[in-house]
């Protein structure tokens, strides 16, 4: 067997930077960034020399927010001593977000830069609610900290997460206020869910296996399914929730991304922009949702109901929300790419909260073999084949097909072929934020949103979005479901065929 063919990013092929993490004591900070970086620096991942900087409007020093970072149990012994020396490139600057807070900031980055030798090169990585961001963005404009090149050496880089607006409006006038301070190559807007080794292997599994590729398209394809279905419900977040909805928390971003990469046709390089190319002209080859044939949409929202056998409240009862909310927790989307490869093929894109169980899937059906060759001893049920790229709660990648039973009797059954990322690689892997953090390091944008695919994307859902959030009739509308169950008893059987073959 041929050995893997391989594009790695040493430590020493990263400039030095330093991390400066903003909401550094918030959630996402504790939870997914300092353990993500964490796992880098024990791989031996992170440029030399690297820095973290946490600021929020927190009063601490230095050693207090590295001890509130420190995880409550580290697995090995090793790790402890791992942990001291991380901590020891953690420093902390409280910050309020006006003029005079931001001009310290930059006073104490130029002291550490020199200190450090991290060369002036920067990452700010907005971890704070969304009304922050262009608060945040202007400020490091005014005070210089947007600023590349400084002295004839230095780079700076901005990382948003979701959610990049509301609506289109929302979307570009946030745009705009970051091409204030910042050009595009700065920006990186992230989406973890690319990150993932799956979804990652999209295009790797696509355009680096030709069996695969003469058949993606609507001659073979009879359908193609995109599912992130999850057993929570909103938890605490009902005031973010109420006003998002379920296609604003899941549709314009992650799955619209898987959509993009499932649908996109070849680049010319694999390089950032023009894969990024591919990905918009799916998008705008969208077809919209006012024709006769045109895209669909089920919206649903969870009742009271049992997952597993806990009996939870249905969402109108959950906290902070309203008793007569009409805010959808569920969405079936039929989609279609009117362009040559995928002509009336549906791409159904799904997700909803309090469903059974948590999945994250994209199924690809193939159509059914055009000659019954068996039907005379099988009859008419030979399942068609079908490709499982799975990133929950299997990393894996799953092909199933017909095979002969043993047996003097002629009967076919359904196989499936494995590939579990687990079992192959079972050395640690890096998990989403740390991809994302290291590709941001390197400068690479593959696994961003670039601002046309954002606008794109919301231009397409924007519409939808005011119909259903206007419309008089919108309770009629909105199927309940109740929890525990795969969603809305209209499409309930759609759902369902993404689980079964």
């Amino acid at each position: 067997m041929k050995g893997p063919s391989c594009n790695t990013q040493a430590p020493d092929d990263l400039p030095p930077c330093t991390l400066v993490i903003f909401g550094a004591s918030g959630d996402l900070t504790r939870r997914k960034l300092i353990p993500a970086l964490f796992s880098m620096h024990r791989q031996d991942l992170l440029p030399r020399p690297f820095g973290i900087v946490g600021c929020s409007r927190t009063v601490m020093d230095h050693d207090a927010f590295r001890h509130s970072l420190r995880p409550e149990e580290l697995e090995h012994p090793a790790d402890a001593d791992a942990w001291e020396e991380f901590a020891g490139r953690i420093h902390y600057y409280p910050v309020r977000y006006d003029l005079e807070s931001f001009t310290g900031l930059r006073i104490f980055l130029q002291d550490l830069d020199r200190s450090s030798g991290t060369g002036d090169n920067r990452i700010f990585d907005l971890a704070v609610p969304p009304q922050l961001y262009p608060v945040i963005a202007t400020l490091l404009g005014e005070t210089g900290l947007a600023r590349e090149g400084a002295g004839g050496s230095g780079w700076t880089r901005i990382v948003i997460e979701k959610p990049f607006g509301h609506d289109l409006e929302s979307a570009r006038a946030l745009n705009k206020t970051l091409h204030r301070s910042f050009r595009e190559q700065q920006i990186f807007r992230i989406d973890h869910y690319l990150a993932k080794e799956t979804v990652q292997n999209m295009l790797v599994f696509r355009f680096a296996n030709s069996i695969f590729e003469p058949v993606w398209n609507r001659h073979h394809i009879e359908y193609v399914g995109i599912m992130a279905a999850e057993s929570l419900g909103i938890g605490s977040r009902a005031g973010y929730y109420e006003k998002a909805g379920v296609l604003r928390d899941m549709f314009q971003n992650h799955l619209m991304q898987l959509l993009v990469l499932t649908g996109m046709e070849p680049p010319c390089l694999l390089e950032s922009d023009p894969v990024q190319d591919e990905k918009v002209k799916v998008i705008r080859s969208l077809r919209d949702f006012n024709t006769e044939h045109g895209s669909r949409i089920c919206l649903g929202q969870y009742t009271a109901g049992e997952i597993g056998q806990t009996t939870v409240p249905g969402y109108r009862q959950e906290k902070g929300v309203d008793p007569r909310s009409s805010t959808p927790t569920f969405a079936l989307l039929e989609l279609y790419v009117d362009n040559w490869r995928w002509q009336n093929v549906p791409f159904l894109l799904i997700s909803g909260k309090r469903l059974p169980r948590k999945v994250t899937r994209i199924v690809v059906q193939f159509r059914e073999v055009p000659h019954h060759l068996f039907s005379n001893l099988v009859g008419d049920t030979i399942g068609a084949n079908r490709l499982t790229i799975e990133t929950f709660p299997d990393e894996a990648i799953r092909l199933t097909f017909q095979s002969k039973e043993p047996g003097a009797s002629l009967c076919l059954r359904s196989m499936t072929m494995d590939f579990t990322y687990g079992e192959l690689y079972r050395k640690s892997a890096l998990d989403a934020y740390a991809r994302v953090l290291l590709d941001c390091m390197a400068g690479d944008h593959m696994l961003f949103w670039r601002q046309d695919g954002i606008e794109q994307s919301w231009a397409f859902l924007t519409p939808v979005l005011r119909q259903c959030e206007q419309c008089l009739d919108r309770d009629t509308r909105l199927h309940f479901y109740p929890a525990g169950t795969w969603g809305p008893a209209p499409v309930r059987d759609t759902v369902r065929r993404l689980l079964n073959p």
